[in-house]
């Protein structure tokens, strides 16, 4: 229950109230010691009657009756508008309405904002049942360092202009999310396809074969040296659907984990020495950080284990 701020009672003190007036004690002396007047105390032992404790309660200051209010056929009018993903500045005028009346029919019923009209999809969540059933790829765009820049300064007229990117290829596998990830110079299909193949190797060194990978449906992945690698090695390629970014949902997580733990963790003064500090937090991300998908452990225990 909401009290407003400037209620002089509340349900317990409504209730002394009522105690008063119940055994003839109710006076102005009484009132002026409770901060209310004789008649407040009168109406709340009304409602008491009438309610019981319920009546001590808050009630709503909503009107019973709004002299005023939109007719229902004009306020279905607006709705169908509305579904069919028309502003309110339109609705108001095809319908000839104010703007402002418009605006509180579509908040009433949750429909301001044009992404209320389609609501979210559930998370579908899904994990393959053994090490290598399944590899996640992805690339994250990365802005070269050249000192310390408006993240942490705040300053967006010190930014480097020119400085140029550099590309954080990641690998992480489905079932243990032990992850693999480098930062080279592009994103073209030749360094993609040696990125894979080191990845294989960093994977088999673990004991784990990798028996697919999924991929957005970016040039690199779907050149003919990307796909040839893959035909050599037996592996299946799935892509994920276009503009699905959430079908690749693993690696996605990841980078974001990526971006917050390591990329933007501290004031790196150079791109170099943002590099040499990922060994160390991805050892730490493997071995030791524990995972909240896997209960706690770590990708490499649930390796180990899995083994």
């Amino acid at each position: 229950m909401d009290i407003h701020s400037n209620a002089r009672t509340c349900p317990n003190s409504r209730a002394t109230i009522v105690d008063h007036v119940r055994a003839r004690a109710w006076c102005s002396e009484q009132a002026v010691a409770m901060g209310v007047s004789v008649r407040t105390g009168y109406k709340w032992w009304q409602r008491f009657r009438e309610q019981g404790l319920a009546g001590l309660e808050d009630r709503s200051s909503r009107p019973h009756e709004i002299p005023n209010q939109t007719a229902p056929e004009r306020r279905e009018l607006v709705l169908r508008l509305r579904r069919c993903r028309l502003s309110a500045r339109e609705i108001a005028s095809k319908l000839r309405m104010p703007r402002s009346t418009v605006s509180a029919v579509l908040k009433r019923h949750r429909v301001g904002r044009l992404r209320d009209l389609q609501p979210p999809e559930p998370a579908l969540r899904y994990e393959h049942s053994a090490a290598g059933e399944l590899l996640h790829l992805d690339v994250k765009k990365l802005g070269r360092i050249r000192g310390i820049g408006h993240r942490i300064t705040g300053d967006r007229r010190s930014r480097a202009r020119g400085a140029g990117w550099e590309y954080v290829h990641v690998a992480i596998d489905d079932y243990s999310r032990l992850a693999y990830v480098e930062v080279l110079a592009n994103e073209e299909a030749t360094t993609t396809a040696a990125f894979l193949r080191r990845a294989l190797a960093f994977y088999r060194i673990h004991g784990i074969r990798i028996r697919r990978v999924l991929t957005d449906n970016a040039k690199n992945y779907t050149s003919h040296l990307f796909q040839g690698l893959c035909l050599g090695r037996t592996i299946e390629h799935w892509r994920t659907k276009p503009y699905r970014p959430c079908t690749n949902g693993k690696a996605e997580r990841f980078i974001q984990t990526l971006l917050r733990e390591w990329a933007y963790k501290r004031p790196y003064t150079s791109s170099r020495r943002r590099t040499a500090a990922l060994p160390r937090w991805l050892h730490r991300y493997n071995h030791h950080r524990p995972h909240g998908s896997l209960g706690g452990e770590s990708p490499i225990a649930r390796v180990v284990a899995r083994q």
